[in-house]
């Protein structure tokens, strides 16, 4: 059995910002930037980039703004997604190469597709996992105008299954506080694997103003055990390490930029159309990005004209919880699909 290719770290440091980012694979493999979510970190990609490495990629994930070794910037604007798209394209500039292909899940997905709405030419193909086009990066508002109102009637639920975004925006140094007062719990608490049994339910995500702010109002999460579908304990110190060490202010404040992350996504070119291969890996059990039942993917698949679409069953931490099928639905459209 050949070894499991080495990963290495690298730091890219510009006149405003540094981005910390690992790296895997030989140095001229084509390049597939792997861009995580909240609240995440480069090697959360870990099982991503051994395999892609393996089969010859350069496969290279950064820390975002506000995570791990990168720079955690002081002000909300900051964390605005037109400057994480620089922050991207920095990087791939620093790695000398006009194009790559993207691959973001979460918050990385919404700046996966802001690359290719705005910078197609920096794009061989993108894939995203659990969040669609035209969705995130466009608001909150564009978010609830998608809500399965069957599941989520407008009178109880104004904002569906995104209620917790509103903590976000309308409290964010109490949400903070609550997920800094004990990392450890915090990262727990969030990275769970996904339940089937939640399928026809309401999401504990639409109910957080209601309980009283996220876990119930209480003061800090829940200690809960850690679930090894998920996160093993190395994860969890790493995670909880540049979490304590940074705070989550940073990282919370990627909701905190609506109007200014509309304004810009409604400067894609093309109209919004991207023409270049695109990849959707659904997390089936991933309640919040729900395509199932909402009307979450529709605008993807009227503004991707070379959409692939896949199914994993897992939560929202797929690449995680399922990364052998993550894995291979993106070895196969990178085969079927992605010139060269």
């Amino acid at each position: 059995m050949p070894p499991t290719p080495e990963i290495t770290e690298h730091v890219l440091t510009t006149p405003t910002h540094t981005t910390r980012y690992l790296a895997a694979g030989p140095q001229d493999g084509p390049p597939l930037v792997f861009v995580h979510g909240w609240p995440a970190q480069a090697s959360t990609w870990r099982h991503q980039l051994t395999h892609f490495a393996a089969l010859g990629h350069r496969a290279i994930a950064p820390d975002l703004r506000g995570y791990g070794g990168s720079t955690v910037h002081t002000v909300p604007e900051a964390y605005a997604q037109e400057h994480v798209v620089g922050d991207m394209l920095a990087l791939l500039d620093h790695l000398g190469h006009r194009a790559a292909v993207w691959v973001g899940h979460d918050w990385g997905s919404a700046t996966v597709w802001n690359i290719a709405s705005h910078h197609p030419d920096r794009c061989v193909a993108v894939a995203n996992l659990c969040v669609p086009y035209r969705t995130l990066e466009h608001g909150l508002p564009t978010l609830v105008s998608l809500v399965d109102r069957h599941r989520y009637p407008a009178a109880e639920y104004p904002t569906g299954q995104f209620d917790y975004f509103t903590q976000h925006v309308d409290h964010p140094d109490t949400v903070a506080a609550v997920f800094d007062a004990e990392p450890a719990n915090t990262v727990r608490a969030l990275y769970r694997r996904g339940n089937p049994a939640g399928r026809d339910a309401v999401f504990r995500t639409a109910t957080v103003t209601r309980d009283g702010g996220w876990f119930g109002g209480a003061p800090s999460a829940p200690d809960v055990p850690l679930d090894p579908a998920v996160l093993t304990e190395d994860d969890l110190a790493e995670l909880t390490e540049s979490l304590a060490r940074n705070g989550f202010t940073g990282p919370d404040s990627y909701y905190r930029n609506d109007a200014a992350n509309a304004a810009y996504a409604a400067l894609a070119g093309n109209g919004g159309y991207l023409d270049l291969p695109v990849l959707f890996v659904e997390a089936t059990y991933d309640y919040v990005c729900d395509t199932a039942t909402s009307d979450l993917a529709l605008p993807m698949r009227q503004y991707c004209r070379d959409l692939t679409e896949r199914s994993v069953d897992a939560g929202h931490w797929v690449a995680q919880e399922r990364p052998e099928e993550v894995n291979a639905a993106l070895a196969q459209w990178l085969t079927e699909r992605v010139p060269g």
